[in-house]
């Protein structure tokens, strides 16, 4: 059965706390198995027999909207997409391990060329972005609250939804659950 990683926006940040359990009970209410939650920032490791990522996001967010009572985006990706987004290099090895944050964002569709182009001319000495596929890797030099750059301004520019997680978590999730063979 395939296994899945849903990456959820807005849970457990901004006063929204929802415990590992209630969200763990709440998948496996929806006929999801091998249900696992990783670390308390909303991610998800399921199976299910569902091919469709994008009706078991529609499912799992309506689910957590009518339970939680406010919207949560869904980013599904499978184990093998997650394993290829932690192994993909992009910034120049130096710059990578000077930077003081290396992010992944989860998108709910490719950009388009234009929007990629917009993103493009947010880059500064301290911020730089690599977009591939339904991914945006984000280098920052800086402290996250340091940088000109914000999640509101990514979402404006790109004009799609998206959740960000650290690098280190995505690799981490990457080793904890690889893809089945």
């Amino acid at each position: 059965m395939p296994r899945y990683i849903a990456f959820l926006r807005a849970i457990n940040v901004g006063g929204r706390v929802v415990t590992m359990d209630r969200l763990r009970s709440l998948f496996d209410s929806l006929g999801l198995s091998g249900v696992e939650t990783f670390i308390a920032s909303g991610n998800v490791v399921f199976e299910s027999r569902s091919g469709d990522t994008r009706v078991l996001s529609r499912k799992i967010e309506q689910l957590l909207q009518k339970s939680l009572g406010y919207e949560v985006a869904t980013f599904i990706r499978t184990d093998s997409e997650v394993a290829a987004i932690a192994r993909h290099r992009l910034f120049a090895s130096a710059k990578a391990r000077s930077a003081k944050a290396r992010n992944v964002g989860f998108l709910s569709e490719p950009p388009r060329a234009e929007a990629k182009r917009a993103l493009m001319r947010l880059r500064t000495a301290a911020d730089d972005f690599h977009v591939h596929g339904r991914e945006v890797y984000w280098l920052s030099g800086t402290k996250l609250s340091e940088s000109g750059f914000s999640y509101a301004v990514f979402e404006k520019t790109l004009r799609v939804q998206a959740t960000f997680r650290g690098l280190n978590t995505v690799v981490r999730l990457a080793a904890k659950y690889p893809p089945a063979r």
